[in-house]
């Protein structure tokens, strides 16, 4: 029987669904990244201000961290529905969830105004957000990755990732202009509500381009062969559990340092005035909204090797660059030179765009076609608790209880170092058969077992 990854694919299709999955992820991830972004500048004067300052800010970033708690049950969810019913229909609804709860951050009234339901509304709004960001990736990434050409997967698979880094450069972007538009206390009065409000408007456009793109075809030939598993996430633990730990590790080993700055912690420790450094927050998310840019661009490049060197060479450069960027950030930062900050940041997004360029395919490539879906999306939100969660919350109570950066270098040192033990002891299968066809060699994820992947 002739598989449905094997017809002739038309341009115009592919194109389509580069382009979807790119608009879908962005507006996605702003949404995320919005209130992250926001956390520490303008969610904690205004929802958590009884707390005190320093407390208040580090209550912002638990936050902003609660969202992550709820991925991993958005990715049960999602996962369960995107091997059963299929991927597209899940992307649709994720897309509809951030949207609103967005949306519904923007309108919300302050502490001032309606005391503590104020901070406990922002929380629900969050794990709200939490969800459909749990939902969002995995469906996503099969939707670009099982549309791909064989030959040219990782490239396609760098749709879903570039949407992150463009996320967050939207959303710097948009509160860097309302802080120049809205200047000083009109910022914290209304300029800040504007990038939150805009989201339905990104939201609208989202859900047009996601509902004309076609459901993956691996799906649709699992349909067909009536190979559907009926209890995915049960399969996916019964004969996979030790795979979805390894992964979340690799995951963790990238989010956690990567997480500095779309998390919001770095943007709050050089304009602190207790950190003495000075900077204004204006420059401050210029410089971020620039260095998205460079994520951007090695994310493009280093998914776009990854097809002539293999997603795990690819992300052990990852690992070799990181590694230098973390040691690098907090004497560059410490400076408080806005040039040398945006050196710093700079660095460390393009190590993050390294790694995460692969990512798609190289996570995809892991799992068998039955059971994909729960298994990247489990792995990947499970990874982000592990790592980037609470990530500016520990790197504030690190510099709290110690008084210097150092602890938070030693900090995101670890992590890297975990990413790159997890990645040593997974195995490169570029190009491995993605369809229902797939056979045994789908078990051999880890080096040292026997076996060797099939090219498709």
């Amino acid at each position: 029987m002739t598989s449905v990854l094997d017809p002739v694919r038309t341009a115009v299709d592919r194109r389509r669904v580069f382009a979807a999955t790119i608009i879908g992820t962005t507006i996605e991830w702003y949404d995320f990244f919005i209130y992250a972004t926001a956390s520490g500048v303008v969610l904690a004067p205004l929802f958590f201000a009884p707390a005190g300052r320093q407390v208040a800010v580090l209550v912002a970033f638990a936050s902003s961290g609660i969202g992550f708690l709820f991925r991993p049950l958005g990715a049960f969810i999602a996962g369960h529905l995107g091997d059963r019913v299929g991927r597209r229909p899940v992307l649709v609804g994720t897309l509809i969830l951030m949207g609103v709860a967005t949306t519904a951050v923007g309108l919300l009234p302050t502490y001032h105004q309606i005391g503590l339901a104020a901070p406990v509304l922002l929380l629900v709004l969050r794990v709200l957000q939490g969800l459909s960001a749990g939902g969002e990736w995995g469906g996503a990434v099969l939707l670009a990755v099982e549309h791909a050409p064989v030959r040219r997967r990782g490239f396609f698979g760098t749709a879903p990732q570039i949407g992150v880094p463009l996320g967050l450069l939207l959303a710097s972007g948009a509160l860097g202009l309302m802080s120049v538009l809205a200047p000083g206390d009109a910022f914290l009065a209304w300029g800040w509500r504007v990038p939150f409000l805009a989201s339905v408007v990104l939201i609208a456009v989202g859900h047009y381009v996601r509902r004309r793109v076609g459901e993956s075809p691996v799906f649709t030939e699992l349909a067909a062969r009536k190979k559907v598993t009926s209890r995915p996430i049960a399969a996916l633990f019964r004969t996979h559990a030790p795979l979805v730990l390894v992964v979340a590790l690799v995951m963790a080993g990238t989010n956690g340092p990567s997480y500095m700055i779309p998390g919001g912690f770095l943007q709050q420790y050089v304009t602190d005035p207790d950190t003495g450094i000075g900077l204004e927050l204006s420059p401050v998310l210029a410089a971020v909204t620039f260095s998205s840019l460079v994520w951007l661009a090695t994310t493009w490049i280093a998914g776009t090797l990854s097809d002539r060197v293999g997603r795990r060479r690819m992300f052990m450069i990852g690992w070799a660059v990181q590694a230098v960027a973390v040691l690098a950030l907090f004497p560059l930062v410490n400076t408080g030179e806005i040039a040398l900050f945006l050196l710093a940041i700079c660095l460390l997004n393009g190590a993050t765009g390294i790694t995460m360029g692969p990512m798609s395919s190289f996570f995809a490539e892991l799992f068998p076609s039955s059971i994909r879906a729960s298994g990247i999306s489990i792995s990947y939100a499970v990874g982000a608790v592990l790592g980037g969660a609470f990530a500016p919350l520990i790197a504030q109570w690190l510099l709290r209880t110690t008084g210097t950066s150092g602890a938070i270098t030693v900090y995101l040192v670890l992590l890297t170092a975990v990413g790159l033990a997890a990645t040593a002891v997974l195995r490169d299968r570029t190009g491995i058969a993605l369809g229902a066809d797939a056979g045994a060699e789908e078990a051999l994820p880890f080096v040292g077992r026997r076996g060797t992947p099939a090219q498709s």
